[in-house]
């Protein structure tokens, strides 16, 4: 008779909290301790559409980065979009995704099953499949991600304890800065524990998975790239917008670190005081040529400059959307999640929670 599956779902209470590189985190540690993992994500949220089929890339990204076969990839229940909230009102509600959730509590081919969660413990609910609901149906254990910004998030985890009950076995605190680090130890961690909330892991901030390669800048701006091509795996930590006389621009740009500078293609000097400094990126707004100066230059400090048909506000904004959506598909990143969670979170208490015990590797 096969065993029955364990299943742990990663959540959060707001998108783009880090969730994703949870997942990822947790997956290979508990991988590396010899456990069998199978991966799924119900409810597809980063998707591309094709004629013929809807793809979830961090589904596809999960799958090459653990090396999971087929058969240890849950199918998706469905892609969380516009159409499919259309052919559901059009339906009158007549569609039900609770048959597909049965090939779910029927699979048993690995020790754990971790599920990733939408960006929120709301989103499904038109469709009865919201993570507090999923939780119950599967009898899941659950794991909370929360992006520590203040001690506000209390509440948010405190509705969410209310929300999952037993079902919730622990929380992850994110993004922690270096000066709310001793606060959240000392202070944050034994509250949420006198409140039955358990915290598996403080993680700090590590500017490194909150950038964003010049590849990915390239795609939002739908930019033209004059030099060095070959550099787009550079990996942007701040934006700089050069507008300003060029002596107060070499003292602000020395305050950056792996930067993209915006300015105007007609300024060579701001460019120049940007290319001598931490930048990674130049972006010429306007769809101005730089001189052959800044081009020579750049060529040589490997420096690749983006050339967009843009305004400097229009630029920034969506720079700044590409810095708050950041993607983990980067390798450099990879390695620095797995490095950080296994520093950082307590992965025999979790084992203990989820009732599993390490296998030993030879």
């Amino acid at each position: 008779m096969p065993k029955s599956p364990k299943f742990l779902f990663v959540g959060s209470s707001e998108a783009y909290s880090g969730k994703s590189a949870i997942v990822l985190g947790i997956a290979q540690q508990l991988q590396s301790k010899g456990l069998d993992i199978a991966y799924g994500k119900p409810l597809g949220t980063c998707l591309t559409r094709t004629q013929t089929e809807v793809i979830e890339e961090d589904v596809l990204f999960m799958a090459n980065t653990l090396n999971l076969p087929k058969e240890r990839v849950l199918p998706m229940l469905l892609p969380l979009d516009e159409i499919t909230i259309a052919d559901y009102i059009s339906s009158e509600g007549q569609l039900s995704y609770q048959q597909q959730l049965q090939s779910y509590s029927q699979f048993s081919a690995s020790d754990l099953v971790v599920l990733e969660g939408a960006g929120t413990l709301q989103e499904g609910k038109l469709f009865d499949l919201t993570l507090p609901q999923l939780a119950q149906r599967l009898d899941a254990s659950v794991v909370l991600v929360a992006r520590y910004h203040s001690a506000l998030i209390l509440d948010s985890l405190l509705a969410a304890k209310q929300q999952l009950g037993s079902h919730l076995i622990g929380v992850l605190l994110n993004d922690v800065l270096p000066d709310q680090l001793e606060r959240v130890h000392s202070q944050i961690q034994p509250f949420l524990q006198q409140q039955g909330i358990e915290v598996l892991g403080i993680l700090p901030r590590n500017d490194l998975l909150r950038s964003v390669s010049v590849r990915e800048l390239v795609h939002q701006l739908n930019a033209e790239v004059l030099c060095r091509p070959d550099r787009l795996d550079l990996m942007v930590e701040s934006l700089k917008i050069g507008a300003m006389n060029v002596n107060s621009a070499l003292g602000y740009f020395r305050k950056g670190r792996n930067m993209a500078v915006v300015t105007g293609g007609d300024r060579t000097d701001i460019q120049l005081a940007a290319l001598e400094t931490s930048t990674q990126c130049l972006i010429l707004t306007g769809h101005l040529p730089p001189s052959s100066t800044i081009l020579t230059r750049a060529e040589d400090l490997e420096i690749p400059i983006l050339s967009v048909d843009l305004d400097t506000l229009t630029t920034v904004e969506i720079v700044d959307r590409a810095f708050g959506q950041v993607r983990l598909h980067e390798p450099i990143k990879v390695q620095a999640v797995y490095q950080m969670m296994e520093k950082h979170v307590n992965f025999d208490q979790l084992l203990t929670k989820l009732g599993l015990t390490p296998i030993p590797t030879a």
